[in-house]
């Protein structure tokens, strides 16, 4: 089974998920940018849920980065032949 977005062995041109999270992080403050203006309680509702899951994603985003130094640390470079850690 192979990932929609995601690197694998099989996926080789996909993303890491530090890069996808970033993006969408990226998408979400230019989209709360359009709204900032807007004093409707559901407009202030929407952009306080959005503060909050930026919060996450940062946290996802260095998480992720983590992930990815703890592996290059251990185990080199990602190999497409080789799985750095788990099943082939």
């Amino acid at each position: 089974m192979s990932t929609k977005f995601l690197v694998t062995d099989e996926k080789t041109d996909g993303f890491k998920l530090e890069d996808i999270l970033t993006a969408i992080r990226n998408d979400m403050i230019l989209r709360a940018s359009k709204i900032m203006g807007d004093n409707r309680p559901e407009a202030i509702a929407v952009m306080n849920n959005n503060i909050k899951i930026l919060g996450y994603l940062a946290e996802s985003i260095d998480l992720a980065r983590s992930s990815t130094d703890i592996l290059d640390k251990a185990f080199g470079p990602h190999d497409a032949d080789v799985p750095r850690i788990g099943k082939a």
